[in-house]
């Protein structure tokens, strides 16, 4: 039943899900009622609110676009199923602006495999890469996805290789002029955000523990099916499968080197991990099998939501 609800993508299965989406933000947002007498932190609440939308939405479009899922609503209802897993992002504005500029850059990536507009695909990524580093510093990682796409695509001409290193001048460029204008400390903000820490002890209760002690069980689970029957799955989608197994890793390494650490680092893995999760569940098998999977996965993200809270 549930398989059938999300198995096409219809206007139903997106009111739906927004509807579902918007209830669990409110949900998380009215434990602490303080932002409603802030006219700030009101508009800032609705920005977090319409750019996960986005993200939700754009994430579902380009694994359409690129021939990583069917038409089906199940990469939407997968990120909102790992979003909550992790319920104090939803306040965390600048991880949400990062998350979405490195998923501007996923789909450039990902339409490289067209050949058209090289150059300018990887210059448009690369600069959506450091845009979000100035959300997040170590969002910067994602520049290892930009030189796997190079060698997957266009490595035989030099002057891709260079791109990113003018993206990085412009991005540095608008950045000292605002640093000017608004009398923003460069070199502090820089030395602030370059720190590592591979500590993995911030959590202040159990249910954070167990919310990504779950959480990590289920993505092992995708990523060894995604690489289990990646030979069987078309060749002209092998390398956007491969980027977005790539991607998980360096959203992982990301939680992994950020001083400030959180559950919330992991908002980077949620889009390539719903993509791998929709093509599980849309392998040819028995239908009893995907059913159990998606109640384990809504029983799982609805326990790890509610005990945060």
């Amino acid at each position: 039943m549930i398989t059938s609800l999300f198995k096409k993508s219809t206007p139903l299965n997106f009111s739906l899900m927004v509807i579902v989406i918007l209830s669990f933000f409110l949900i998380y947002q009215i434990q602490d009622l303080v932002w409603i007498d802030s006219g700030i932190l009101i508009s800032q609440k609705v920005g977090i609110l319409l750019v996960l939308l986005g993200s939700i939405f754009f994430t579902n479009f380009i694994s359409i676009k690129n021939g990583l899922s069917k038409d089906s609503s199940y990469t939407i209802f997968f990120y909102f199923l790992f979003l909550i897993f992790f319920p104090s992002v939803l306040d965390n504005i600048n991880l949400v602006f990062a998350n979405l500029f490195i998923l501007l850059a996923l789909r450039r990536l990902l339409s490289l495999q067209s050949l058209k507009a090289s150059s300018e695909k990887i210059f448009d990524a690369s600069l959506w890469i450091f845009v979000a580093a100035l959300f997040h510093f170590w969002s910067i990682l994602y520049l290892v996805l930009v030189f796997i796409s190079i060698m997957f695509h266009v490595s035989r001409d030099y002057r891709n290789w260079i791109l990113p290193f003018i993206a990085f001048f412009a991005v540095g460029t608008l950045f000292a002029l605002s640093s000017i204008l608004f009398d923003i400390s460069a070199l502090k903000y820089i030395n602030s955000s370059v720190k590592t820490s591979f500590e993995i002890n911030y959590f202040s209760n159990n249910y954070q523990n167990g919310a990504l002690s779950i959480y990590a069980t289920v993505a092992l689970f995708f990523v060894i099916s995604m690489c289990a029957t990646l030979s069987s799955r078309p060749m002209v989608t092998h390398a956007s499968f491969k980027k977005i197994i790539a991607s998980f890793f360096i959203g992982v390494l990301i939680f992994l080197v950020s001083s400030n650490k959180s559950n919330d680092l992991l908002i980077f893995t949620i889009a390539p991990l719903a993509i791998m999760a929709t093509s599980h569940i849309e392998m040819h098998q028995l239908k009893l099998k995907q059913e159990m999977v998606l109640f384990v996965l809504i029983a799982c993200s609805l326990f790890a939501f509610f005990s945060q809270l």
